[in-house]
């Protein structure tokens, strides 16, 4: 049996699968209830025994030494075998399991979200915002699908629009840098109603982003709503980008329980607005057609059917 875990800044979540089959008494653990992913991953096991493990993690994969980027968690790839009693580990990027599972995912599990024509063999961007946001890359090569891993979630926010250009002017006084993910995130749907509510001299001061989609769902505050609908425009501008950076002429993906959450909130119209307004090459994009992953934990199962290509 195989230990897969798809490991983020908030959330730990574990399985167990024969290579290649699907996920299997899946456990979600909260990062901050454990001191690390290996007592995590031991409290998960319970004492059962298997061979190897594959975990998909929220930080580039550099090395044998892993420090997480949005959690204190931090560990190196022997020791954790070792105190796991693996003869196998495996340890990926998030984004490389979730683009892996893409190509396993049935029609039911994919909801378009902007219709186009998707070119068999040609590049993809995956793409979730969550604790932070995590962006990958499907290849073709020499007829085997590749998986590019990336940190595009830190590359510098570019506002669209002179709203935008007020919040990043804000946010700039507290980060000085100000990445994408520092807006497309759950963090950054917070960030952007209290800057909203601080642009309009109102007292609005939220701490939660379920407060965020709550007040907005609930259509009493215009606040909420406008930060809704600008996270879609920049969603849709990121992946615009990011499309263009590859030629994604095999789509975009959507993924994460944050934008599924989201539900009608995520604003399609927005969202398209943002990904084709790229002046000379608006026309490319309108052919491109973004979908969003609807099955829940598919990084566990992208660490199922890893394979190490």
């Amino acid at each position: 049996m195989r230990l897969i875990g798809d490991i983020g800044g908030t959330n730990a979540r574990f399985a167990l699968c024969e290579p290649g089959g699907p996920p299997l008494n899946e456990r979600k653990l909260p990062v901050a209830q454990y001191p690390g992913l290996i007592e995590a991953a031991q409290a998960y096991l319970a004492g059962r025994v298997v061979d190897e493990a594959v975990f998909a993690v929220a930080t580039p994969v550099l090395g044998d030494e892993v420090a997480f980027t949005n959690s204190p968690w931090r560990f190196t790839v022997p020791d954790a075998r070792e105190r796991l009693g693996l003869q196998r580990l495996v340890v990926i990027n998030d984004f490389v399991a979730q683009a892996s599972a893409i190509r396993a995912l049935e029609a039911k599990e994919i909801r378009t979200l902007k219709p186009g024509t998707p070119y068999p063999g040609r590049p993809c961007v995956v793409l979730g915002p969550g604790t932070g946001l995590g962006v990958a890359f499907l290849l073709e090569v020499e007829g085997k699908t590749r998986v590019l891993s990336s940190e595009a979630g830190h590359s510098s926010f570019s506002p669209q629009d002179d709203r935008q250009g007020e919040i990043l002017r804000r946010l700039r006084r507290e980060f000085g840098h100000v990445s994408m993910e520092r807006l497309l995130s759950g963090p950054g749907l917070l960030r952007l109603a209290n800057g909203l509510a601080e642009i309009e001299g109102q007292p609005l001061r939220l701490k939660d982003p379920k407060e965020v989609s709550a007040r907005a769902a609930d259509g009493n505050c215009p606040i909420c709503l406008e930060a809704s609908r600008m996270f879609s425009a920049i969603l849709g501008a990121a992946a615009g980008d990011m499309a263009l950076t590859v030629l994604a002429e095999g789509g975009v993906y959507v993924t994460g329980g944050l934008c599924r959450n989201l539900g009608p909130l995520l604003d399609l119209a927005a969202l398209k607005e943002g990904f084709i307004s790229k002046g000379r090459f608006s026309g490319y994009l309108e052919a491109v057609p973004i979908s969003q992953v609807m099955r829940p934990h598919t990084g566990l199962l992208g660490a199922a059917i890893y394979d190490g290509a």
